[in-house]
């Protein structure tokens, strides 16, 4: 179901969606260690990523888009936790919001990922999911407030876990209850 506000409207993912939520990931590849890829991705090859996001069940992809431009502000998942049957009922998320672009850009990324948080735990409530889980690299206070807004807590970091850009990124991993 979407959700909106005057400014910014909230639904499912379509495959339509796929190049600008490709052109999002691919800034945090390229500029942050918010992601752990390291390479650029093709829409081609973020396919089958959107494809594992239906429209129903426990992996959900949640959009936010401009409700004059419809165009894409940024976007909510939640994926499998583990590959392995005893881990069906709990769910990774993360949230992907695009960057401020000055002159006719987003004006503001204020409240994105709230209102896409808002839309993916909803969607989640009616599905057999039993925890949700989050990895935040290190330091990254806007994705820490964000997640403990919405009940995370942590649980415990993962020390140099990663390497990008020439060091080592400690993970904090976040846990919620659903």
């Amino acid at each position: 179901m979407p959700s909106e506000t005057a400014e910014v409207q909230v639904r499912a993912g379509i495959e339509t969606d796929l190049e600008s939520l490709t052109a999002i990931y691919n800034h945090y590849v390229r500029e942050t260690a918010i992601t752990f890829d390291t390479a650029v991705l093709t829409p081609e090859e973020r396919r089958p990523w959107l494809l594992s996001h239906p429209e129903d069940g426990p992996h959900r992809l949640m959009v936010a888009t401009a409700a004059d431009s419809q165009r894409i502000l940024g976007y909510a998942t939640s994926g499998p936790r583990r590959p392995k049957p005893a881990y069906l009922t709990s769910v990774e998320t993360s949230v992907y919001v695009a960057p401020e672009s000055p002159g006719g850009g987003i004006p503001s990324r204020r409240g994105i990922g709230t209102l896409l948080y808002d839309a993916l735990f909803e969607a989640l409530a009616g599905e057999d999911v039993h925890r949700a889980y989050a990895g935040i690299a290190q330091p990254n206070e806007a994705s820490v407030r964000l997640h403990e807004r919405f009940g995370f807590r942590r649980v415990g970091t993962f020390q140099e876990v990663g390497r990008k850009f020439g060091r080592y990124w400690d993970v904090a991993w976040y846990e919620k209850r659903l």
